[in-house]
């Protein structure tokens, strides 16, 4: 059964008219959450990597055993304030105002391959701050990695403006 089928959609939610598209039940599905990784680990085999990045929250879940997998390190990719270490942020614009990521200054070295993984890209604001930091700090994205992707909203596409390429194991048309 592939794993599309395991993901759960909850109309409605946040908001009237979003389909929100709910990884928790795919991640308590032993079978289907060693499938996602296996999957991803599959693709990424053989790359030239370094590290993993996950972006918070659902991306250290899939990026920290797929990071493992691939024997490589892993960087968390946090909400401001979240890191205990001195740390470099991005900015980025949200629908109504702004919101900022930050990873620790030593996380990623110059010229160091990363991939970029987060449960879902919809809009594509969060992953794009994300590429622009480790760009920032002289890495560079092999990568941006996603279990779902909501193709209607935009995300590949303002991803792939910045000369990303993109992945997904699965789509969603719509919202």
């Amino acid at each position: 059964m592939p794993i599309k089928s395991r993901i759960r959609t909850i109309p409605h939610y946040p908001k009237p008219g979003i389909m929100f598209r709910d990884i928790t039940t795919l991640l308590k599905d032993p079978v289907g959450f060693r499938i996602t990784i296996h999957e991803l680990a599959n693709r990424y085999t053989g790359m030239k990597l370094d590290k993993v990045a996950g972006i918070e929250s659902r991306g250290f879940i899939l990026g920290a055993p797929l990071a493992y997998l691939l024997g490589l390190g892993f960087i968390p990719i946090r909400k401001q304030g979240k890191l205990p270490a001195e740390t470099i942020g991005h900015d980025y614009e949200l629908e109504y105002g702004t919101d900022r990521i930050e990873i620790h200054v030593d996380a990623v070295s110059p010229d160091e391959h990363i991939l970029l993984v987060d449960d879902l890209i919809a809009t594509g604001g969060t992953a794009e701050a994300a590429v622009q930091l480790i760009e920032k700090m002289g890495g560079t994205i092999i990568e941006c990695c996603f279990a779902i992707e909501l193709p209607d909203l935009g995300g590949r596409k303002r991803l792939e403006e910045l000369n990303q390429t993109v992945f997904s194991l699965c789509q969603f048309a719509g919202e």
